[in-house]
């Protein structure tokens, strides 16, 4: 038997529960993985209360996580049993012992990096790459607006972005989460409790203000991050914290400057394994390299999930968390 956290119903995060479950074998093409450290991201929240539908129910919950590789399905040729590995996508239900998910979703890992550092970098370091190299390919020398930079995304956004030779104005929610974006390679910090972002933005900027602004808050930022933004410039929103963004007038892009608008996933740029094998080597030279440390603030047993995502949705992390089955 296996230990799972699932829920049958949406709400808080009374809904989950842990349960004993039959491991499921792997079928063709896939694996399964005896998790030694599991992620904890925004994204199961949303799935956990609804905002974001879960394919059936019950519903397992998590995507990410990191361990050895304890049974192949058949035609799997490229792991074997052993093989350390790490995956950011697949199924719902990397909150378990023993999870089932395609082998072309996983990853082999490099003995320099541990299983902990792995199962919290894994989502949101692809997040980063996609953001900084694709999205808005960063080339050096510009000036960003990037909110909420002392979480987990934040934080490695932050670490990139300087080794890229950027410029980094981070929105943070406290002066100790300001020194923490500040160690991470920040430019500057605006506390947005204390001060006005977009005065503080203009003044940073000699009024220029900035050419893209990555803002995973959602609707309490949503138009501070326009305001931010040099004419031309491009909002990335790619995520929900305070909210979705709802009932948006396109034309105030127009009006705020002939702005651009993207919502990206990284399902939509780590559509091949193609393209997924080349985001993890960029995210594994980036961390051997030693430019982007993983930060593994928190630490919650799998029996604490609920209380870990309280505490994540409360904004009372820093860095990242993982769970430990």
């Amino acid at each position: 038997m296996a230990k799972r956290i699932q829920f049958s119903r949406t709400g808080g995060p009374e809904v989950l529960e842990i349960v004993d479950v039959e491991p499921a074998a792997p079928g063709p093409g896939e694996v399964r993985v005896r998790n030694h450290a599991i992620g904890l991201n925004f994204i199961d929240i949303y799935f956990r209360t609804g905002l974001y539908p879960a394919p059936s129910m019950p519903s397992g919950l998590g995507t990410e996580g990191a361990g050895v590789i304890d049974a192949l399905g058949e035609g799997v040729d490229h792991l074997k049993v052993g093989d350390r590995v790490a995956y950011a996508q697949g199924p719902l239900g990397s909150y378990t012992e023993l999870h089932v998910l395609p082998s072309d979703k996983v990853i082999k890992l490099p003995e320099e990096i541990d299983f902990e550092a792995a199962a919290a970098v894994m989502l949101k370091g692809l997040t980063v790459q996609y953001l900084l190299r694709q999205t808005f390919p960063l080339e050096g020398g510009e000036t960003i607006l990037f909110h909420a930079a002392a979480g987990g995304v934040g934080s490695i956004a932050c670490q990139w972005a300087n080794a890229l030779g950027v410029k980094v104005i981070a929105t943070v929610g406290s002066s100790e989460k300001a020194e923490i974006a500040k160690r991470n390679g920040a430019w500057a910090t605006i506390n947005y409790r204390q001060e006005n972002v977009v005065e503080r933005v203009r003044e940073l900027t000699d009024g220029a203000m900035v050419p893209v602004v990555y803002d995973s808050v959602g609707k309490d930022t949503w138009e501070i991050s326009l305001d931010c933004l040099a004419p031309r410039g491009l909002m990335v929103s790619f995520g929900n914290a305070s909210g979705a963004v709802e009932g948006i007038d396109v034309g105030i892009l127009n009006r705020k400057g002939s702005l651009y608008l993207t919502r990206p996933s990284l399902n939509g740029y780590a559509d091949t394994r193609e393209r997924f094998e080349e985001m993890c080597l960029d995210l594994f030279d980036m961390l051997e390299s030693g430019k982007v440390r993983v930060d593994v603030a928190q630490r919650f047993s799998l029996e604490d999930a609920g209380k870990a995502q309280e505490t994540l949705a409360s904004r009372g992390t820093t860095g990242s968390t993982v769970l430990i089955p």
